[in-house]
């Protein structure tokens, strides 16, 4: 099985070069900055559960790639899906490429099945806090390392099955699930409640949780995102539901979303996608959303002061 991974980034960066450690036939799409670093210096992981890493990968870039690859592992930022769409592209004529999103959210999804066909875009959703650091080094954050995937297509299955044999030796869990729409559906629940709460209180989830308000607040969130994804056909499972209170809630925890690095470095952020994207489908469904609508309006609010102040310094 071949794999192609765009970008040796956080997240991208992290799970190719845990393939490729483990023996998978791994090739990065990367810009020639990038490339020329990778040559240099080689793909660094720096990580206390997985241990450290380093490796001299395989890379392509633009106009490089041929449509020659089984799996395209793909971890774009959402503001960049329209470039990083067409940058995979040349992997997927032929029909015989197949896409593995790791995007956070689900409207990805629909861009992608509309230009590759919904039979060739798998479902995933990646459990990592990782960094890029200016030298290069990959910095895993947390203990958490895992990919979910599966099939979205009855077509899909036999992909499925062989690139779980090919993960099967990864110093990361990179497991087959059953059920990945669903999988997907309980990280975005998570995902938009602590992006929401981290971002609009500057603050990580102990800090939140120790006011008199912040669990109240961030519970109401929470059940809120879990709505929508009921009215969807994809309800959070109770138990499910259960662990994310708890995990939300937790004084003293130093747990926030990257989306809050993201801002708090002045730096583009996904808030339309994860938050934007959330707050539409439960207007569709005409469900009150009081917190979600402050939250999501508090991100849209940071993109148009960042636009509007770039363009006022160009």
């Amino acid at each position: 099985m071949k794999i192609l991974v765009l970008g040796a980034g956080a997240v991208g960066g992290y799970f190719g070069g845990r393939l490729a450690q483990a023996g998978a036939d791994v090739t990065f799409l990367v810009r020639p900055k990038r490339a020329a670093m990778l040559a240099k210096s080689g793909l660094r992981i720096s990580s206390k559960a997985g241990g450290d890493m380093s490796l001299t990968p395989k890379c392509v870039v633009a106009g490089e790639v041929k449509p020659d690859y089984d799996i395209v592992l793909f971890t774009a930022k959402a503001y960049d899906l329209p470039s990083a769409i067409d940058a995979i592209a040349p992997a997927m004529v032929g029909g015989k490429g197949n896409v593995l999103p790791l995007l956070n959210g689900m409207s990805h999804l629909g861009l992608l099945d509309a230009r590759f066909g919904r039979e060739h875009v798998l479902g995933g959703v990646a459990y990592i806090a990782s960094t890029l650091a200016p030298d290069g080094e990959i910095r895993h954050l947390n203990d958490f390392h895992r990919i979910a995937f599966g099939a979205r297509h009855a077509a899909q299955q036999d992909l499925c099955d062989a690139f779980a044999a090919a993960a099967a030796g990864a110093k990361s869990e990179i497991k087959l699930a059953d059920a990945i729409e669903q999988a997907m559906w309980d990280k975005w629940v998570l995902l938009a409640t602590l992006a929401a709460m981290t971002c609009l209180m500057r603050a990580p989830i102990g800090d939140i949780a120790s006011t008199g308000s912040g669990a109240a607040l961030t519970l109401a969130l929470l059940g809120e995102c879990a709505a929508v994804a009921q009215a969807e056909g994809f309800a959070t499972p109770d138990a499910v539901r259960a662990n994310y209170s708890k995990m939300l809630t937790q004084k003293g925890s130093p747990f926030t979303a990257s989306m809050l690095r993201d801002v708090e470095s002045g730096a583009q952020a996904e808030g339309d996608h994860i938050l934007g994207a959330m707050l539409r489908r439960a207007r569709q469904y005409s469900l009150a959303t009081p917190v979600l609508e402050v939250a999501a309006t508090h991100l849209e609010t940071y993109a148009v002061r960042r636009a509007r102040e770039a363009a006022a310094k160009s």
